[in-house]
């Protein structure tokens, strides 16, 4: 069974930066896809990045140049840089992962992954 723990979060100024970090264990020797999620309170859970099973990174448009996905195989590490902060990105941020490579054409699809941490929260202050 795959676990998924999560950390890195906290409160930070708008403009700053946060590393998150999610360790997993419970792999089987094939090939993960991973990404990260976030969910404010009474909001759907969206898609922010994803990186496929060859470590094709992927993300939503108002992230894109300000966060990085990055997978540390040796270490069953999965990060996220997140710099240039803003209010909105503020949320309970959760790591997901499932074997194998991301659907094609659909990199960002929640429903994609079966394996979910249990979040880190995230606090922006303007």
């Amino acid at each position: 069974q795959v676990q998924l723990v999560e950390s890195g979060g906290g409160s930070v100024q708008a403009g700053g930066s946060l590393r998150l970090s999610c360790v997993a264990s419970g792999y089987s020797s094939r090939p993960y896809s991973m990404g990260w999620f976030r969910q404010e309170p009474g909001s759907e859970r969206e898609a922010v990045a994803t990186i496929d099973s060859d470590d094709s990174p992927h993300y939503i448009d108002s992230v894109k140049g300000r966060f990085t996905i990055s997978k540390d195989s040796a270490k069953s590490t999965l990060y996220l840089q997140m710099n240039s902060l803003k209010p909105e990105d503020a949320a309970m941020y959760f790591c997901a992962a499932d074997e194998g490579p991301l659907w094609t054409g659909l990199p960002l699809m929640e429903s994609r992954f079966g394996y979910w941490g249990q979040g880190t929260q995230v606090t922006i202050s303007s």
